[in-house]
């Protein structure tokens, strides 16, 4: 079973995908998520390169990437301020979205790169030996058969 065109994504209220859903023009992924520069995390001061971005992503109704909006917040030296002024922006952007609805989505592989990071659903079956995978990047989200819309954080 190969990745579908269209990975089924589950809207959880409470938890990794409450900023999902659709509006008038299609369908949107929000989150407020973090990245770190490979080998960053073993330094001393590991808290300076954790980078917090508010982001948002839109799709046409069928599921193809249309555009992103990434904003760096801040970094982990603040965690506590860089996540609350990315989740305000996240909030803004969701609410110019007209005819704003959470629930599931089902969106195509697609990739943004911002400050030398990946955003986005990619492939990495080659991460996982061959096996199908789509990976929420840098959320760490992953997607695998059935493709039911849950995920492995």
């Amino acid at each position: 079973m190969a990745i579908p065109d269209r990975v089924p994504i589950a809207y959880e209220s409470d938890y990794r995908t409450r900023y999902i859903g659709r509006y008038d023009k299609g369908q949107f992924f929000g989150s407020v998520t973090a990245t770190l520069a490979d080998g960053a995390g073993a330094e001393d001061d590991w808290y300076r390169h954790k980078r917090w971005y508010a982001v948002l992503h839109r799709f046409d109704a069928d599921g193809v990437h249309t555009d992103s909006d990434i904003w760096f917040a801040g970094t982990s030296e603040d965690e506590e301020a860089s996540g609350t002024r990315a989740e305000a922006r996240l909030l803004d952007w969701l609410d110019g979205l007209p005819g704003l609805a959470f629930g599931d989505i089902a969106i195509g592989l697609f990739q943004v790169e911002v400050d030398g990071h990946v955003f986005g659903l990619v492939d990495w079956s080659a991460e996982y030996d061959g096996a199908d995978h789509a990976e929420f990047l840098p959320d760490d989200l992953g997607f695998d058969p059935p493709w039911d819309g849950c995920y492995d954080t």
